[in-house]
């Protein structure tokens, strides 16, 4: 089975989750006979090709004067909106974009309609002319390549499955990795919330990473339970990481919270808890490593708290440095508000640090071995991070079991569930 698959970011250049599951999740289809074609806005030259067929969508040309292009694009309508609903962007990469613009192919003369269009493939200021040049691309390469089924991750690629279904007549599947309500909140912008509608309303499934994520589907989208699959995510094996090399230089215990930092992560109140415990004990200290549009207001807190001499900001980090965080780590927590899933913990507990995790995280339904709080129980939280870093029975215990269960969460068993979803809606078309 072949697969035409339209992602976002792929590694090594990445700013967040989705890119990490997507190679996870490719190299896991590899062993069992699927060849995938994954499309990025923006190929580097050195990402790693061993599970995919990596297309450049930016070496992409398209001819507009074709009636096909026309088409597609009379009924697409493309916006400028405001940065609250940008994953991974922060206010200094950002400035708020108002107002709201429909076109068509007729009198619109944005650089989106050049044959030629080099994306940045980043989460910033053109973020939404990528993705509008994205989808008309997405029906241009259809016609290029030979596949069975189309696979489109989260709303910035939707709209380009949805075009090349339209054109190619195949089945569409989306992933769902976070929905409009996990990045927002209540507050959700309606113009991405129909991106996102739309997108799962003409595909032939929709895989959710956790069951909390397909509830939201389900009762704040209108979706088909019938045709909403979950698919929990998985881990990548790493080669170990030399502890001592990497030994951490203080003597007081560590405590990581690492994730962009975001209304949906929580992490305010990680600062809050860190402040309860060094109330009742000094020899601890906290990094916050991420970026995010609430930094500014953490560093601001962490002063106003007083506890900066015990708190620290690493900033973003990727690759090697975030296994020699954990490997200078004594606890690893996660308080994410609205958390689809999170494979984070589970890279934290590969590499033997236990973790404490909101009960508001899809992660939370496959992990026994983790201590698990609701988001907004700081008492809980802090009460949750002292005694793994004071019991050392109780982390011990964490540390053994957790290794154990998060070795058996592997995206080959992950993929066997996905392809079983490919094989539902290419029986239909055949």
């Amino acid at each position: 089975m072949k697969v035409l698959m339209f992602g976002w970011e792929f590694p090594p250049h990445i700013t967040g989750g989705l890119g990490t599951a997507c190679y996870g999740m490719t190299k896991g289809l590899v062993k069992h006979d699927v060849e995938v074609i994954f499309v990025v806005p923006k190929a580097y030259g050195d990402e790693s090709e061993e599970a995919v067929r990596l297309v450049n969508a930016s070496d992409v040309a398209v001819d507009l004067s074709t009636e096909e292009s026309k088409h597609y694009w009379d009924r697409v309508q493309y916006m400028e909106i405001g940065s609250n609903i940008i994953p991974y962007v922060g206010p200094e990469e950002f400035s708020k974009m108002t107002g709201e613009y429909i076109h068509s192919s007729e009198n619109f003369k944005s650089k989106v309609f050049a044959q030629k269009y080099e994306f940045s493939g980043k989460y910033g200021l053109n973020l939404m002319e990528e993705v509008a040049r994205y989808a008309l691309i997405g029906s241009s390469i259809a016609t290029q390549y030979e596949f069975d089924v189309i696979h489109a991750h989260d709303w910035l690629t939707y709209s380009a499955g949805v075009a090349a279904k339209e054109t190619t007549g195949k089945p569409l599947v989306v992933h769902m990795h976070a929905t409009e309500f996990d990045r927002s909140g209540e507050n959700i912008n309606t113009d991405v919330y129909e991106i996102e509608r739309n997108g799962m309303m003409k595909a032939d499934r929709v895989i959710t990473v956790s069951n909390l994520t397909r509830n939201i589907v389900i009762e704040r989208y209108g979706i088909d339970p019938e045709k909403v699959i979950t698919v929990h995510n998985a881990v990548e094996p790493v080669d170990k990481v030399d502890g001592e090399q990497y030994q951490k230089q203080v003597k007081e215990k560590v405590v990581t919270f690492l994730g962009r930092i975001t209304f949906q992560k929580g992490p305010e109140y990680f600062v809050e808890a860190a402040k309860k415990i060094l109330k009742r004990d000094q020899n601890v200290r906290f990094v916050m490593a991420g970026s995010g549009d609430l930094l500014n207001k953490m560093v601001l807190r962490v002063a106003q708290l007083r506890i900066g001499d015990k708190f620290h900001f690493t900033g973003f980090l990727k690759g090697d440095d975030v296994d020699k965080m954990f490997a200078m780590s004594d606890v690893f927590v996660m308080p994410s508000i609205s958390e689809p899933f999170g494979i984070v913990p589970l890279e934290a507990m590969r590499s033997n640090v236990p973790v404490v995790i909101s009960k508001q995280s899809g992660v939370a339904e496959v992990l026994k071995h983790a201590i698990k709080v609701d988001f907004w129980d700081i008492d809980g939280l802090a009460d949750a991070i002292y005694g793994l870093c004071h019991y050392e029975a109780l982390s011990k215990t964490f540390i053994k079991y957790g290794k154990e269960e998060v070795d058996s969460l592997k995206w080959e068993k992950a993929a066997k569930s996905i392809k079983e979803v490919y094989d539902s809606v290419y029986i239909k078309t055949i």
